[in-house]
């Protein structure tokens, strides 16, 4: 397993992360709590110390899991992060639900979240403690002179942004790091690069912060989960709601990426997970791991030799052409808070200043 720093703390992560939220709804298929457990210790036990989790993946049940995995390792063996945000005490959603839950970023939420995060997991300090989807109009300074008390109290150490839920969010990550976060989370992968390769290059111009790639794996393309253009989601599946470009296109870049890969010796999902941890400052990255085979992959393309530059290169020039296929296979809008319409065309930004 391959380690990183975070710039500008004293937090040293692997390079795998392990985000629980597979656990907290049936997106992904149904766990029982002695199937997460062991999921979670078994990567551990293959060298990943960063586990991600969220009070409102399953309202508290993605926490819960993780007290026996901390008893499993040892305390001061892990990297814990958790987040906070949603408030599911006031509205706790629909079981497989996508709606949107309300926020709360006040100070007293903050605190009271908090608190019931580590009443959860039985630890006394989170190491990362993460905005859920922060929007630029909930930055403010009460929420961010709250993170820095709770900081010098030793309740965390160190706070960082996790955006979303869709890709986008570009002025977010920009005002995240400003504000001194240790960490941006975002949307990332081969085929949606924008706007995570400008946080990346914001953070590595500062020396300070670092990013978590999240969907590294395209939300399945890059596993080779699909077969078919005509490929059907069930209900509860939240990939129904991408366009139907990402799944016929994607399925013709794989074909384009693949032969790349094989020449290294790596899967895709493996050659992807490799040119993430390729990028500037790219600190972890959490695909989803649903078994045990998911961790080994992983974990052995942390070890695999990172990509070349004539390779980094190869993929650069295929993503600014969409892979010869046209404009129909550009990536989908980025979200937006300051555009008008909510939304703009996915692009590459150079950040103007750090």
């Amino acid at each position: 397993m391959q380690y990183r720093n975070i710039p500008g703390t004293d937090l040293s992560v692997s390079l795998l992360a392990f985000g629980n939220f597979v656990f907290g709804t049936n997106w992904w298929g149904e766990f029982t709590d002695e199937d997460g457990v062991r999921l979670q210790n078994q990567a551990y036990d293959l060298g990943v110390n960063f586990f991600d989790t969220a009070p409102a993946y399953g309202n508290g049940r993605a926490e819960a899991l993780m007290k026996a995995t901390i008893d499993h390792a040892g305390r001061d063996n892990l990297i814990i992060a958790s987040k906070f945000g949603y408030d599911f005490y006031k509205d706790p959603g629909e079981e497989g639900g996508h709606r949107e839950r309300k926020q709360d970023f006040s100070a007293k939420a903050i605190r009271f979240e908090l608190e019931q995060s580590l009443k959860r997991m039985s630890i006394d300090c989170i190491d990362l403690y993460q905005a859920h989807n922060l929007k630029l109009p909930q930055f403010t300074d009460e929420l961010f002179d709250t993170l820095e008390a709770i900081k010098r109290e030793g309740k965390i150490r160190e706070w960082g942004v996790a955006l979303g839920p869709a890709i986008g969010w570009r002025e977010e990550g920009y005002e995240s790091f400003q504000r001194g976060a240790a960490t941006v989370q975002t949307v990332m992968n081969v085929y949606e690069q924008d706007p995570g390769r400008e946080f990346c290059e914001v953070a590595a111009k500062r020396g300070a912060g670092g990013v978590i790639a999240r969907v590294p794996t395209n939300s399945g393309m890059l596993d080779e989960e699909f077969k078919s253009e005509n490929h059907q989601f069930p209900a509860h599946d939240h990939r129904k709601f991408r366009d139907r470009n990402w799944l016929v296109y994607g399925l013709r870049k794989n074909t384009i990426l693949k032969p790349i890969a094989a020449k290294l010796g790596l899967t895709l999902r493996q050659f992807a997970f490799q040119w993430l941890a390729a990028q500037p400052a790219m600190v972890s990255i959490e695909p989803n791991l649903l078994n045990l085979e998911d961790v080994q992959t992983f974990a052995a393309a942390c070890d695999a030799p990172p990509l070349g530059e004539d390779v980094l290169s190869e993929v650069a020039a295929l993503y600014e052409r969409d892979f010869d296929l046209g404009d129909v296979a550009h990536p989908c809008d980025l979200k937006s808070s300051t555009a008008e319409s909510g939304s703009v065309r996915s692009s590459y930004v150079a950040p103007v200043s750090v």
